[in-house]
């Protein structure tokens, strides 16, 4: 009787992935969920939809990541992580001139969310109900590199070629004006009337005029 009351207070040991299985597995799923996500959206795809795109069985999707949560929370972090270096580089490039780093970072944008619609409410709506838990994955990519920008808009205002702005304001500017209506997404389609081929053609119009609209807010 002790032998067993000392086996069941022994924590369970995670099973060992079936050994046909490769070390691609993982990498093939998050691209199985980006599919069905594209298609369906977090909140209407199944498990078992991405299992079979990724051509696995369900057992072996919940062995990898357990939930569709943490499925899409996987999916979320990767995203970001090839994401965030892009803007990096952009704003750390010291031979950029401020207003084609202003094109570069609508244009990296436009050219990310488009690619995938569903990101952008996915991360509003997580955020809202556990902010800690993608709050981690976002402090994970660093903070933005912005002391290159800071001395390149300081240097434009001594100038007097632009109104004096901090880097901080600036992005959260630019990125703004491009990140709301990927957010609002739903709400921006139904209240507009757009179909989604409507409201990607309103998006991608914006590759031009928020840059526009932004560079003339910044002129003295």
């Amino acid at each position: 009787v002790n032998r067993m009351v000392k086996l069941a207070s022994q924590p369970r040991r995670r099973p060992a992935p079936p050994p046909a299985e490769d070390a691609t597995t993982r990498e093939r799923l998050l691209d199985a969920a980006h599919a069905v996500f594209l298609q369906h959206g977090t909140a209407g795809a199944r498990t078992q939809d991405i299992a079979n795109t990724a051509g696995v069985n369900k057992a072996l999707l919940h062995y990898y990541f357990g939930t569709k949560q943490a499925l899409a929370d996987a999916v979320f972090a990767r995203q970001v992580h090839e994401f965030f270096p892009r803007i990096a580089r952009i704003m750390g490039d010291e031979s950029m001139a401020i207003a084609d780093k202003v094109h570069a970072v609508v244009r990296e944008q436009i050219d990310f969310h488009t690619a995938r619609p569903y990101l952008a409410p996915y991360l509003a709506a997580e955020l809202h109900a556990d902010p800690t838990r993608l709050a981690a994955v976002l402090r994970r990519s660093g903070p933005p590199p912005l002391d290159v920008l800071d001395r390149q808009l300081a240097a434009a205002a001594r100038r007097g070629e632009i109104r004096a702005i901090s880097a901080r304001h600036f992005m959260l500017n630019l990125i703004g004006m491009v990140m709301l209506p990927c957010v609002m997404r739903p709400a921006v389609s139904v209240r507009l009337g757009l179909s989604r081929e409507a409201f990607d053609a309103v998006i991608d119009e914006r590759r031009r005029r928020v840059p526009e609209f932004f560079l003339a807010g910044l002129r003295p």
